[in-house]
């Protein structure tokens, strides 16, 4: 899924700047990727309307594409830019909102401040539901036998940072854990030396839209958790909700 979210990204964007649209090959090319591997990711992406292709031509995005970027400028999402920028102003950390496909997690939107030139961390990454704050905060309803279910067949070796889980049960255990503070905790769970807070973002029907999550360094997210949460909570509210979103507005200032 990701390599094809990139496939769509890159013709998007060339088609955005007027240049050159490509076929399978010059995709290949600039995207480091086998043709073949191209040519069967471009193919489902056709079926899906995601893209376009005419006799063999090159790829165009098509009216799927246009479909659900509509659906991402309505609702929560359209708040979530202006969301995400007064939770930096409130504390300078970085912020992230991301949604759930199966066992996976989908990065929906960052901060400005995560989102820097050439750097990995860019929407459409893809990361594990069971190793990241984020992750665990879009299964919080998820009873254990759910959990489990989900996770049946997983490979955890080698995923994660130091604090990573190892197994359904032990992920279980971290939301039990959580469960009483109302928000989660994530220590070195994805990267070394990162830590994370997350909570999840309902709509006014309380289902699970989203999960909204903030990073950085252990001892300076350690030193604010308690505003930090307060302020997550808050905003994850209002998204959830559809409010406007203010500067001003970002949760509380002290813990």
């Amino acid at each position: 899924m990701a390599q094809g979210l990139r496939i769509v990204r890159m013709v998007a964007d060339r088609e955005k700047r007027g240049r050159r649209l490509l076929g399978v090959s010059q995709l290949a090319a600039e995207l480091h990727m086998e043709p073949s591997r191209v040519s069967r990711l471009a193919q489902e992406l056709c079926e899906l309307g995601l893209l376009e292709r005419v006799e063999r031509g090159p790829f165009r995005t098509g009216p799927r594409f246009f479909t659900l970027a509509a659906s991402l400028n309505t609702g929560w999402i359209r708040g979530a830019r202006t969301e995400l920028e007064a939770l930096v102003a409130m504390s300078g950390f970085r912020f992230r909102i991301s949604v759930r496909d199966g066992y996976r997690v989908v990065l929906l939107r960052t901060s400005s401040n995560d989102a820097l030139p050439g750097s990995f961390v860019k929407p459409g990454m893809v990361t594990p539901v069971w190793c990241t704050g984020a992750g665990r905060a879009l299964l919080w309803d998820h009873g254990q036998a759910a959990v489990e279910d989900l996770l049946r067949g997983v490979n955890f070796i080698g995923i994660g940072g130091p604090g990573a889980a190892h197994s359904p049960v032990e992920v279980w255990g971290l939301m039990e854990r959580d469960r009483p503070r109302g928000f989660v905790t994530a220590a070195e769970e994805f990267e070394h030396g990162i830590h994370e807070l997350a909570v999840p973002v309902r709509n006014p029907e309380g289902i699970i839209l989203a999960s909204l999550s903030v990073l950085g360094s252990g001892p300076a997210l350690h030193d604010s958790t308690s505003r930090l949460a307060g302020a997550l909570l808050v905003a994850a509210e209002r998204l959830g909700s559809g409010a406007s979103p203010t500067l001003d507005g970002a949760g509380p200032a002290s813990g």
